[in-house]
Formats: structure tokens, C-alpha cells, sequence
């Protein structure tokens, strides 16, 4: 029997699940680039080159065109990409239940009913949307995102072949589609690999034998390598050598290299019970949902051991083979299990799913024991759509301030102080990624001081990053090659090489990272001048290095949940600032060091007592100066 064609209908319902995260995320987005990866992904992006392993290429590929945007900075329009990724995860997650409930019983009235189906649908949307985990990552480019849409089309994908062999058709092409999309989705992130064991068992709880047809696990297996193929876009760009080419994948090594990570060796850790109880916890949906949340979540898993119960078995998989992974083989240690936690992010969709289902199955147990009319009014409609919206309303409310991040110019504020302080054909060496990628962004994207050289020190030891710094190519002649020496090694080399006639400086984190001796190393501002090279005249600024700086938007206290780095560079430029501040004290610049003064304590209230000290040991006013500078 053939079908006929399905006329296309207006579903203000999916526009809804799909819009209204969008518009909310809108009103969040951060303007420029952040910290952690932010700059190093946006670069990248920019260039189309490669991102730090595994490469990221579809995450990079479906950025790149909102980079033509003829709006906002490009950090800004590839935070756009991301908030847009991030509704089509909520969509994803309302296209799930709204197929999961389409089989349970709700109402004998029947258009009542799929209003109550469509109600729980946006429910999970919202939730999923406003959960602090996807939340964060939507505000600055993250992949997640991204990565959690593929999954709720995979699981889509195989609900819809479900109810293809109960009905009694065999449909492989839905099988197909999830292989496609599983090979595609490693290019967004390589977790991906963790959730077969749940397809599987999806399949095995529908129908066991289906696995004994090699045919189509074959030609499953086939269009996963066709989507995986995305994954040859890292050594295609890495031919031509684009600007970002982080690990050179033009080679096989190369890019076996890369995709398998083998730049982040893991020293083993040891284990015990509070350390497994804290990875554990890295997953956790009172933090997500509230306990509220958790508790429709055991509902919504109840019901759907009822009536969908191959999906059932196969998020309960889900789970704990990412913590086998994740927990058993990562074993993260404390203070990085906070790394780990962003891969729980396509489970807190599907979590997000099963409260949506638990919302349902009570308010369809309410319409069965209450006294039922007929056809059900606009009244029973309106107190149905407010039940299942509070807990995703309140929970959007409760989250959005502290996720809002729309003035949120830390990062950037932080790369442009430091890039104009420095001297003409400098060469500032840094250490952390928070402390490199902003200031590769502000340069290589935004063209921000583009004589200067930022070799960042960890990736010293790599051939293809000392390729990336074409303009200190003869000063890397007969430095240790990758294997015979440290990057801390290879730094001392370099800069002695480089002083002869360049200024050489080193950012915070690599002044605090490093053990100096005689002579140490000598501030200036917030970055350092290496010891052992002659001083130029621009050593001699002073306190006039912050005339260049924009100072007004850097302080500790947001609206927003400031992260550790954003907290780490407000508090290098107070102390700089703090520093500099008794430099001008000493040398009688009371009205230049007042005004310096106001803004360590307008950056970190916390430090206002520190500043009183200052100003009592050199008996200055704390109303001197006003208006200064």
C-alpha cells in the first residue's frame, strides 16, 4: 500500500520549542570571546584550520558560516552558532516526546489530548534549554550542544523504526540514518562512541534477532564511515596550510595522532571511595532539574518502562557507560573532574525527556480520576499548560541571571590590555589556555597588534606549533625538537636567542609557573620582562602603561556565574594595578595612583581593606585625586 504524501501544516508547537530557547539564549549570549577555549575555537573557526584534539571539524564546518553574519564580532557570531545548536537540541528533546507519549493513554477527547502531549513536548524543551549545564555552554562556542541534537536524532531515528517493525514493516533505512549520524557526530565530539552500547540494547529489547542480519549491520556500519568522513576535513585543511593547524594532521600519523588525543598523555591516578562518589556526582540531576525534577524523572522512567520500554533500557545504559568510560578509564582527579562534566550533556537532554513524560503521565492520571466532560474547555487547557510549564519556568527564571552574559567582556577586555601594553615587535611568551587563546583571537581574528609573536610555551616542543610562528623561525635553529627536550627548556633557548633584539615578556601564569633565580623577572603591568635582555625605554612607562587600558567593564562582581579564569585575570590586573599604584606613591604621583587605587577597589571589593593599608603607610586621602586621568 502506498502512502500518500502528508500536506504541509503550520506546528506552532515545534516553531515554539525551537524559538523560544533561541530568543532567551539572545538575550544571554556573551558579546566577544571568553575564556578556557573560547578563543582558540573561534580562531579556528575563523581560519578554518583545526581545533586542539580531536579537531572538532563538524562543530568548526557548521560554525563557520554564521561567520559571514554582517553583524557583531565574530566571537559574537560563533557564540550565535552555538545558542542556535543549542534550540535545536530543545527541539530534538520535544520531537522525542512528543513521539515517546503518542502511544499513552491521556484522554477520550481526543484534540484535549494532544494539546496535553504537545504541553509536556515544550516542557522538555524548556527544561533541557534552561539547564545549567546547556545554558553555559550556549552563551560562548561549545560543541555539545550541538552533539546532544544528533542524539535526540539517533534515538528519533530508532523509535521511528520501532513502530515501523510493530507495525509490521521493516524499515533498515532508519538504522542507516542512526550509523550516518553517529559517524557525522564524532566530529562534534568523539563520546559519541559511548552511546552504541545503548542502541544496541534498544534493538535487542525491540527485537533480539534483528541483530543477526549482517546485511544491515554492514550497511549500517557503511553509512557510519560515510558520516564519519566529516572527519577528513582536518587533513584536507591541514594541506593548505592554514593558520590554525593545530597538530598538523596532513599526514596519517599525524592525524591518528590528533583524533586519538595523543598529546594529552594521562599519568595513572590512584582511587578511592570519595573520589568515586565525586566523579560519580559529576552527573547529577538535582543540580540540573532540582530534586523536584528528579523525582518526575523516576516517573517519567517508570512510564516509560511501561510503554517504551527499549528506551528505557537503553538511557539507563546510557548512563553507565559513561561512567564506566568516564569514571573507569578517565578517572578523573578533583580538580579536573569539572572537564568531564560537559560530556554529561546529551544524557541531561534525554533526563530532560523523562521529566517530561513523568509531567504527562500526572496530569493524564488527573484527567482519568477527575470528573470528565465530554470536551474539555480553555480552562482545563490553561491550568493543564501550567502544570506541566511551571517547574521549566521557574527553572528558566532561577538561571537566567546567573547565565546572563551579555555584558560579559572579561576575556576581551583582559587579551586588548594586554596586547596594547606592549612594545613594538614583542614577543610575549604565555603558559595557560585561558591566558594564550584570548590574545590569539584579539590578534589572528580581530587583527589586534599583528607585529607581535605569542608563542605559547607548552606547545614549544611540537614541530607544527613551532611552524606556526613563521617569524621566529631562524630563532628555533638548533633548539630541542620534540622528544629531546622540555618546553620549559626550549623557552630559555628561545628567549635568549630572541633578547638580542626583541623585547621578550612572559604573561602571569608563566612568571608563577616557572622557579626563577638572580636576576627574577621584572614587572610591568600585568605581564613580565624575561631577565637577561637589555631594557628599552618602554620599561621606564610606569604607571602611564594603563592610560591604554579599558578598565570599566573588568571586576569579580557580575551578574553572571564568573568562572575561575575570569576571576584569575580581574585579579592580575588589580594586583598590577595595586602594584603600580605604590610605584606612583613612591614617586610622589598621588593623583595618578588615587585613580588606580578606586579601581582595584571597584574590581575587587574584597581588597578594599589592603588599599586602606596602602593609603594609611603613605598617608594619602581616599578623595585625593578625583578626576585624575
Amino acid at each position: 500500500m502506498i502512502r500518500q504524501r502528508e500536506s504541509f501544516r503550520f506546528d506552532p508547537w515545534l516553531l515554539a520549542a525551537w524559538l523560544i530557547p533561541f530568543v532567551i539564549y539572545l538575550t544571554t549570549l556573551a558579546p566577544s570571546v571568553s575564556f578556557y577555549d573560547s578563543g582558540e575555537f573561534i580562531t579556528a573557526i575563523y581560519a578554518l584550520g583545526s581545533a586542539h584534539s580531536p579537531g572538532y571539524p563538524l562543530f568548526l564546518l557548521f560554525a563557520k558560516p554564521f561567520t559571514w553574519l554582517p553583524f557583531g564580532t565574530i566571537a559574537f557570531r560563533v557564540n550565535l552558532a552555538t545558542a542556535c545548536s543549542a534550540a535545536l537540541a530543545s527541539l530534538g528533546a520535544f520531537l522525542l516526546v512528543r513521539r515517546l507519549v503518542a502511544a499513552t493513554p491521556c484522554s477520550d477527547d481526543a484534540p484535549f489530548a494532544g494539546f496535553v502531549r504537545n504541553g509536556a513536548a515544550l516542557a522538555s524543551a524548556l527544561l533541557f534549554a534552561g539547564s545549567p549545564r546547556l545554558w553555559l555552554q550556549t552563551n560562548h562556542d561549545k560543541p555539545y550542544p550541538l552533539l546532544s541534537f544528533l542524539v535526540a536524532l539517533s534515538f528519533l531515528f530508532l523509535l521511528r523504526w520501532r513502530e515501523e517493525l510493530l507495525a509490521g514493516s521493516e524499515q533498515p533505512a532508519w538504522w542507516y540514518g542512526v550509523g550516518f549520524l553517529a559517524g557525522l557526530a564524532s566530529g562534534a565530539h568523539q563520546t559519541i562512541i559511548l552511546l552504541v552500547p545503548a542502541w544496541l540494547l534498544f534493538i535487542l529489547a525491540t527485537r533480539p534477532r534483528m541483530l543477526l542480519k549482517a546485511r544491515e549491520l554492514l550497511l549500517t556500519m557503511a553509512f557510519a564511515l560515510t558520516g564519519g568522513a566529516v572527519q577528513l576535513y582536518l587533513p584536507l585543511r591541514a594541506a593548505a596550510a592554514p593558520h590554525q593547524n593545530w597538530g598538523d594532521p596532513s599526514s596519517l600519523s599525524r592525524f591518528l595522532w590528533h583524533i586519538l588525543r595523543r598529546g594529552y598523555p594521562e599519568e595513572p591516578h590512584g582511587r578511592d571511595v570519595s573520589l568515586l562518589v565525586k566523579q560519580l556526582s559529576g552527573f547529577s540531576i538535582p543540580h540540573e532539574f532540582g530534586w523536584i525534577g528528579l523525582l518526575f524523572l523516576l516517573v517519567g522512567l517508570v512510564v516509560c518502562w511501561q510503554f517504551q520500554r527499549p528506551f528505557a533500557i537503553a538511557l539507563v545504559a546510557s548512563l553507565l557507560s559513561f561512567w564506566a568510560v568516564i569514571v573507569g578509564v578517565f578517572n578523573p582527579q578533583p580538580e579536573s573532574i569539572f572537564l568531564t562534566e560537559e560530556f554529561y550533556t546529551p544524557l541531561y537532554l534525554l533526563a530532560a525527556v523523562l521529566i517530561a513524560l513523568g509531567l504527562h503521565a500526572v496530569v493524564s492520571r488527573g484527567i482519568t480520576m477527575a470528573e470528565r466532560p465530554e470536551r474539555f474547555s480553555w480552562q482545563h487547557r490553561v491550568l493543564a499548560v501550567l502544570f506541566l510549564l511551571l517547574l521549566p519556568g521557574f527553572q528558566l527564571v532561577e538561571n537566567y541571571r546567573p547565565n546572563d552574559q551579555h555584558a560579559n567582556y572579561l576575556a576581551h577586555d583582559y587579551a586588548v590590555n594586554t596586547l596594547r601594553t606592549l612594545p613594538e615587535r614583542a614577543v610575549l611568551f604565555t603558559w595557560g589556555d585561558s591566558g594564550a587563546f584570548p590574545l590569539w583571537y584579539m590578534q589572528r581574528v580581530e587583527r589586534l597588534r599583528e607585529d607581535l609573536d605569542l608563542p605559547h610555551i607548552p606547545h614549544l616542543i611540537f614541530p607544527w606549533y613551532q611552524r606556526e610562528l613563521p617569524r621566529l623561525g631562524t630563532a628555533f635553529n638548533d633548539v630541542a625538537l620534540e622528544g629531546e627536550g622540555t618546553a620549559e627548556q626550549i623557552f630559555m633557548q628561545l628567549a635568549a636567542r630572541l633578547q638580542q633584539d626583541r623585547p621578550v615578556l612572559m604573561d602571569y601564569s608563566t612568571r608563577h609557573s616557572l622557579t626563577w633565580g638572580n636576576p627574577k623577572p621584572v614587572p610591568l603591568g600585568m605581564v613580565y620582562w624575561v631577565p637577561g635582555g637589555a631594557c628599552g625605554p618602554w620599561m621606564s612607562d610606569g604607571a602611564g602603561r594603563w592610560d591604554l587600558q579599558a578598565l570599566h567593564r573588568m571586576g569579580v562582581d557580575q551578574p553572571w556565574q564568573v568562572d575561575q579564569d575570569s576571576d584569575k585575570a580581574v585579579m592580575i590586573e588589580a594586583y598590577a594595578l595595586l602594584r603600580d599604584a605604590e610605584a606612583a606613591l613612591r614617586a610622589g604621583q598621588q593623583a595618578r595612583a588615587e585613580w588606580m587605587l578606586r579601581q582595584v577597589t571597584r574590581m575587587v571589593p574584597a581588597w578594599q581593606e589592603s588599599v586602606k593599608r596602602l593609603r594609611r603607610r603613605y598617608n594619602v586621602a581616599g578623595a585625593a585625586g578625583e578626576g585624575a586621568l
